[in-house]
């Protein structure tokens, strides 16, 4: 008896491993998630930037902020900074996206391997259809004839 205790135990620490190395695994994913949307924010305000200044006169002063500090120069040496600042961050974020491709490979293949799978949290949908309905946002109407 005192054996098979002791397998359960350590049966149900294999189980808790697993599901922390799989919930670790999630958690670089979403990481990836966030840090590839914050790049491409960045390079969309690069691509703003380029746009505004592009069509200026190239000896029109400008201002670049370089590490916390703001420094006057002009478009024409400016504009080829921002541009290879742009091609940088999408180099990075074409990177990003193979990584992330290679972990959604890894936890596929996690899942399948410890048999994984994720339960959806289900609710009574006709209970929420009730509610939805008596909770309409962002319309406010007055009495009628006033």
């Amino acid at each position: 008896m005192a054996s098979r205790t002791g397998g359960d135990g350590k049966e149900a620490i294999n189980e808790q491993v697993i599901a922390n190395t799989y919930a670790n695994m999630r958690t670089e994913m979403n990481q990836l998630y966030t840090k590839i949307t914050e790049l491409e924010m960045e390079v969309s305000e690069h691509s703003l930037v380029i746009g505004a200044i592009e069509p200026l006169d190239p000896s029109r002063r400008c201002y670049r902020m370089i590490g916390g500090v703001l420094v006057e120069r002009t478009i024409k040496e400016v504009l080829p900074a921002v541009k290879r600042n742009k091609e940088g961050l999408e180099e990075v974020i074409a990177r990003m996206h193979k990584a992330l491709e290679r972990k959604k490979k890894e936890i596929t293949e996690f899942e399948l391997k410890y048999k994984i799978r994720i339960r959806k949290a289900d609710n009574d949908t006709e209970d929420e259809g009730g509610k939805k309905e008596g909770t309409a946002q962002g319309v406010l109407v007055g009495p009628a004839g006033q």
